[in-house]
């Protein structure tokens, strides 16, 4: 790998750290728990010393490779799925579909749609099929019927609910009479806060602190539960997240006509969807428009992305460089975001 794509990497890399202990095979528990936007060096930028526990007792990954494109719910459902975004069928957090004429966002109840979600089985439902119990706290796609099913415990999703709370969950599903066997967890920050400070910014160090605090307190919980030596736990992230800035933003509406397009999914990737006979159009006025943005016709998009061969891909994508970010126009919201690169 060259120096370039090793620092691309490691500006990506998510966290994941494994404890897994010595069970018999009837014992076998899994908690799999996501921080979302974990960057890499998050670890070593504030001391973390409960995230130094479990890699001192457990198995430490340095580096882990993201999905194309680096987004909250992509990447979520590779982790439970085990695969690519063009497979799976979550190409971002804004879609739209032409053969079901349908859209999902993050911002309406479109996201509960079923017929989104089942180009691929998560990881709960095969778990189901073979007999067990999942439990899930607020990790997202759980609260949505997939292929006629829930996981066997749920929350539905709220992010006002703490994590103390969903940790409570989690311990209730795994102590009950008819315990579970596949736990899932998830909680918003880093991430949010990283979009509002800057992921570079000196006020994160409080940010990655608390996270490290509500670590401890999961590991609390689990050995006060009795949890903590039958419990294989996975502690992860989904992408990391590259310090933006007002000045380095790409206006598309500079280049093209607002009536010739529709944006279905904004920064880092620009999912663009042209009207009806003005392909040509937009994809011309965009392909030389600004010299930190490269734009791909559908059937162009690298291989090497995995991101090419679903209907939501739209048929025309925009990557911002790294540290530089696509808006519509200055009346869309501007707030850091995650690094585009593989």
């Amino acid at each position: 790998m060259t120096s370039k794509l090793l620092w691309v990497a490691f500006i990506l890399a998510a966290l994941t750290l494994s404890i897994t202990f010595s069970l018999q095979p009837d014992q076998q528990k899994v908690l799999l728990i996501s921080f979302d936007g974990f960057r890499w060096d998050y670890l070593y930028r504030v001391p973390t010393p409960h995230f130094h526990y479990v890699m001192k007792y457990g198995v430490h990954v340095k580096q882990v490779t993201n999905i194309f494109i680096t987004k909250t719910y992509p990447n979520h459902y590779t982790l439970v799925t085990g695969l690519f975004a063009e497979n799976h069928g979550i190409v971002a957090n804004d879609m739209f579909d032409p053969i079901l004429n349908k859209s999902f966002s993050l911002d309406n109840m479109n996201i509960y749609d079923s017929e989104f979600w089942e180009e691929a089985t998560p990881i709960w439902i095969t778990n189901q099929r073979a007999g067990h119990t999942s439990g899930a706290a607020m990790w997202p796609g759980t609260d949505v019927k997939i292929h006629k099913s829930f996981p066997t415990h749920y929350m539905l999703y709220n992010e006002s609910v703490s994590f103390e709370d969903r940790v409570a969950k989690i311990i209730e599903w795994f102590t009950s009479e008819e315990p579970i066997n596949l736990g899932l967890l998830y909680w918003e920050d880093p991430d949010d806060m990283g979009h509002h400070l800057g992921p570079d910014s000196p006020l994160m160090g409080p940010v990655i602190s608390d996270i490290d605090n509500k670590l401890g307190y999961l590991i609390q919980m689990l050995k006060k539960a009795k949890l903590w030596d039958t419990l294989n736990l996975i502690i992860t992230s989904d992408h990391g997240m590259t310090q933006c800035s007002e000045e380095r933003v790409i206006e598309l509406d500079q280049y093209l006509d607002k009536d010739h397009y529709v944006l279905i999914d904004r920064s880092p990737v620009a999912a663009i969807l042209p009207k009806e006979g003005k392909f040509d159009e937009v994809y011309e006025a965009l392909a030389h428009a600004h010299p930190n943005l490269t734009v791909y016709k559908k059937e162009e998009i690298p291989e090497r992305w995995r991101y090419k061969y679903n209907n939501r891909i739209q048929p025309i994508i925009a990557v911002a460089d790294e540290g530089w970010y696509i808006l519509q126009n200055k009346s869309d919201d501007f707030l850091c975001d995650r690094q585009p690169w593989v």
